[in-house]
């Protein structure tokens, strides 16, 4: 990782929670002095440590570690807020509901940004009784490929894996959906918006 534990963290989080540096010390069982040091990078917590300040604290000890508050204001779990992370490592696909910190391979992975599809990652869509028949007219090589495509609508991801050599197309139920999401592993994440679709139909 990046960073162990920043004390610029360290200190937004305690003010946050109205917390002097002599009770953040009380919680985890060391003195102001230390939390003054970690605080100002003069210092770093024990590892042993580093559970009892992640609860003191309120936050998850990924994000303690990661050096970055991300609290997950998506409470209602609002699918069309879905988040994609890819491992560059060993291309391991993880879904969220909303912003979080995800690891995979001892590295932290940055939320995909989705782009417009441009003509090479163009994100091609027919409609088949109750179903989007979705293709993207790509190379399916070894090294360069569409490794996946998804639907999200306000209620589920509909997600499919895709493999080298395979063809770049599936088939999503219609029902609610309102982005198409298709991944690129040179080039990204790529989203075509389903609302001019709906309004045509």
């Amino acid at each position: 990782m990046d960073n162990y534990v920043t004390g610029s963290l360290i200190k937004k989080l305690r003010e946050g929670k109205g917390m002097t540096q002599e009770e953040l010390a009380g919680k985890v069982c060391v003195s102001a002095k230390a939390v003054s040091k970690w605080e100002t990078g003069r210092g770093f917590p024990d590892i042993g440590l580093i559970e009892s300040l992640a609860k003191a604290l309120d936050i998850s000890v990924i994000e303690l570690l990661s050096g970055v508050d991300i609290r997950n204001k998506n409470r209602s779990s609002d699918m069309k807020k879905a988040r994609f992370y890819v491992c560059p490592v060993c291309g391991n696909v993880i879904q969220a509901t909303g912003e979080a910190v995800m690891t995979c391979c001892g590295i932290t992975l940055p939320p995909l940004e989705a782009e417009t599809p441009d003509e090479e990652h163009a994100i091609n869509l027919e409609i088949v009784e109750d179903e989007y028949y979705v293709t993207v007219d790509h190379p399916m090589t070894k090294t360069h490929y569409i490794s996946f495509l998804a639907a999200v609508s306000d209620q589920c991801i509909q997600f499919v894996k895709l493999y080298p050599e395979g063809g770049a197309e599936t088939r999503f139920k219609i029902n609610r959906v309102e982005r198409i999401y298709a991944y690129c592993n040179h080039h990204g994440l790529f989203s075509l918006d389903l609302k001019p679709y709906r309004r045509g139909r």
